[in-house]
């Protein structure tokens, strides 16, 4: 392999969605992904479960960004306006990030197992948000409403980004308006 280098983890995100890009999701093996990164398989291993865990990197650091945001919403704020405000530095966060973004989105349209663990983040990340809402007092069921909610918003507003130009925190507003209007009986 030659010598060390440093950000492993890093360089193989990297390699893998270059060979994904170039040979498509099914036809790059975890072999290749860490011979382009520079280490062996048995350090992808150490990173991830396999090559479908490469696209989620970060869930975790998203996760803990959302809860954060939650958190820090003032004591009182109704819950749905803390998990669209929790949305929105979400939201910030994923702005500069919109190509790896859109690519990322239809890697995973094309691909039922990545669709499937697609879903399984988006019902973690409810279930970070409906956690969140309860350590702030907020009742169960309306903890486990907003949580969904908020996320079912998320994935119209993020699909709606990846596909055009207009900036994730707008269409957020937007879809959470539309939300309230709906809610409404509008």
């Amino acid at each position: 392999m030659g010598r060390w280098e440093p950000d492993a983890r890093g360089r193989l995100v990297l390699a893998a969605g270059e060979l994904f890009l170039i040979r498509g999701f099914d036809a790059t093996t975890v072999a290749e992904i860490a011979g382009r990164a520079g280490v062996s398989e048995r350090t992808f291993f150490r990173h991830f479960a396999d090559k479908r865990e490469v696209l989620f990197e970060g869930g975790g650091e998203l996760r803990d960004l959302l809860v954060t945001a939650l958190d820090e919403s003032p004591v009182g704020t109704p819950p749905i306006v803390a998990v669209a405000t929790a949305l929105e530095v979400v939201g910030e966060f994923f702005e500069p990030r919109r190509e790896f973004a859109r690519w990322r989105q239809q890697l995973i349209a094309a691909h039922p197992e990545l669709h499937e663990r697609e879903l399984i983040k988006l019902a973690g990340l409810a279930v970070a948000i409906a956690d969140g809402l309860r350590r702030r007092g907020v009742s169960d069921i309306a903890a486990t409403l907003a949580a969904e909610a908020g996320i079912a918003v998320f994935r119209v507003a993020f699909d709606r980004w990846t596909s055009g130009d207009r900036e994730l925190v707008a269409l957020l507003r937007e879809a959470f308006d539309e939300l309230r209007t709906v809610a409404a009986g509008g």
